[in-house]
């Protein structure tokens, strides 16, 4: 298998743009309701696509993170709770990161009926998050001083 290296420093972008994003979902839409999500098509979008964008960019570093460690990962879902795993987090952390593949993937193609479902279950796993992409920090500023 030839090596992989991703550009050196894209993981760390990567994980700024996760904490940017997230630090805006917090202030502008952790807050909000079912029926106010419903109710306003514009405030649908920009929620969506902040955590659309916010899962796509875990999965990715995820991924390369399994990659360079040459771990194989199967799905979104694999990589995510492989990555889970070698970080260290319990199993019951593991499968409720894996399971936001899925929600990412209800977002990124459009499934209607399970949009709400999708913005909430990242809302309710945000701290869960912010730890996964602390100990990634943490692990590339230690490979890469």
């Amino acid at each position: 298998m030839p090596e992989f290296r991703y550009a050196r420093g894209r993981i760390v972008d990567s994980i700024r743009f996760i904490s940017e994003e997230m630090k805006e979902f917090e202030a502008e839409y952790s807050q909000k309701t079912k029926n106010e999500y419903q109710g306003d098509g514009k405030l649908q979008k920009l929620m969506d696509r902040t955590v659309e964008n916010i899962l796509t960019a875990l999965v990715e570093i995820c991924g390369t993170y399994l990659t360079e460690r040459g771990i194989a990962a199967e799905s979104y879902a694999d990589a995510l709770g492989k990555c889970a795993q070698d970080l260290g987090l319990n199993q019951s952390e593991q499968e409720a990161l894996a399971a936001l593949a899925i929600q990412r993937n209800r977002l990124a193609h459009r499934y209607l009926n399970f949009r709400w479902q999708a913005v909430n279950d990242f809302s309710m796993k945000r701290v869960l998050i912010a730890r996964v992409v602390s100990l990634l920090l943490k692990q590339e500023e230690e490979r890469n001083p």
